[in-house]
């Protein structure tokens, strides 16, 4: 008989246990089996606080250092993504700002993704190249030739994206790994769209994985975050700087939403793939849909390599157009009756939104979506048969 797990030792658990029991603590005050949310700002001072740094994340002194609630949810994803430490932040975009304000410096260059999340393309687009003289090219990161293409001497750091918001295009992160380590940079991967198990970028060997807990981690709509993961040199790093001296800290409060949210993120992420697998297939057959683009389909481009890249499923997003203009995917949303029109993603409830033709990113998109704009759908964990109803009603409706 094998040897028990000790229930103190989650790494020794498997990815199902591990959502369930990491980041958890017996409250040695009250005996709950469950955390408990702590509110507060400061802690208790040992007999002799002198020889501690006011700086450092080590110690729990004050709740910019990072709290108990906090530090139990980066234990947690650190384990999930196969990383020796984590660092939980105020929503996703202070994560992203984290890594980038942390391990960059003025003449520094970055290969970046050029179908990528908007706050990544306006922050090496205009704010660091303006403000802190930070070079970027923009790549199409699937394009391996192209990103060994656009490395330089002064290359710091390639950044992309598991599954590319909003177009889907996949990055080989292994490739990419290799590529961006033999000239001396860093590869930073955000995996928003792709959370454990699905993806698990530090083991195809990126240096840092990047999410916005505010989606699929945390799955109900309720609370904001983001969290970077990787080596404890790194983290370690990105605390000290972006975290306590920059102050992009998670409240306690979301901490412990998030991390009660994360206990169901294996059995969610099932539901979330079926039903997008299901929605991409109902969509794609149909005529008045001009394109859609999902990596599970047989028709994406990259699909094979998603086949390959991706476990247990093929995400619960996914792009398309209609055969019409901006009124007529107004329209179709203005018919749908269960899919909410808003935006975000990764929640319990499916929710969609109409992109237009307009903004600096629509030239990296698919021809379809700069020609017609498109729709964002992030399918959620309803019945499917209400999911593929709806959208077909909305579809009767829209073309009537």
């Amino acid at each position: 008989m094998s040897e028990r797990p000790d229930k103190h030792q989650p790494i020794t658990l498997r990815p199902l246990s591990q959502a369930v029991h990491a980041g958890n603590e017996i409250d040695p005050g009250s005996g709950a089996v469950r955390t408990p949310l702590i509110l507060a700002n400061s802690y208790a001072l040992p007999e002799d606080p002198s020889s501690i740094s006011w700086s450092s994340s080590e110690h729990t002194i004050y709740t910019r250092n990072g709290g108990a609630n906090q530090k139990l949810l980066q234990q947690k994803l650190a384990l999930l993504d196969g990383g020796e430490d984590a660092v939980a932040l105020a929503s996703g975009v202070a994560a992203l700002h984290a890594v980038f304000f942390t391990l960059l410096k003025s003449g520094d260059h970055v290969v970046i993704a050029d179908q990528t999340y908007e706050a990544s393309f306006r922050l090496f687009r205009e704010l660091l190249p303006e403000r802190y003289g930070i070079e970027a090219t923009f790549v199409d990161t699937s394009d391996l030739d192209a990103v060994r293409a656009a490395i330089r001497p002064n290359t710091a750091l390639v950044h992309t994206e598991v599954i590319a918001n909003p177009t889907t295009r996949l990055a080989d992160v292994a490739a990419l790994a290799e590529i961006a380590h033999s000239a001396g940079a860093l590869l930073s991967i955000d995996s928003t769209f792709t959370p454990p198990p699905i993806a698990r970028p530090l083991d195809d060997g990126a240096d840092l994985v990047i999410h916005s807990l505010t989606k699929y981690i945390n799955g109900h709509g309720d609370a904001m975050g983001g969290s970077v993961i990787g080596s404890a040199e790194l983290i370690g790093k990105i605390k000290a700087d972006a975290m306590v001296d920059v102050g992009g800290v998670i409240s306690p409060f979301n901490a412990w939403l998030i991390n009660r949210g994360s206990i169901t993120l294996p059995l969610r992420l099932g539901q979330h793939c079926s039903n997008a697998l299901a929605v991409a297939r109902f969509l794609d057959a149909d005529p008045r849909v001009a394109f859609v683009a999902y990596p599970g389909l047989e028709s994406h481009p990259q699909h094979e390599l998603a086949s390959r890249v991706l476990h247990g499923g093929y995400g619960g997003m996914l792009a398309l157009c209609l055969d019409g203009d901006a009124d007529t995917h107004n329209r179709f949303v203005t018919n749908l009756r269960v899919i909410t029109s808003a935006v975000s993603l990764g929640h319990d409830e499916s929710l969609i939104v109409y992109v237009g033709t307009s903004g600096p990113r629509v030239v990296h998109y698919p021809e379809p979506m700069r020609r017609l704009g498109h729709l964002r759908l992030s399918v959620g964990l309803e019945d499917c048969d209400d999911l593929l109803a709806d959208l077909s009603a909305a579809l009767d409706a829209t073309f009537r």
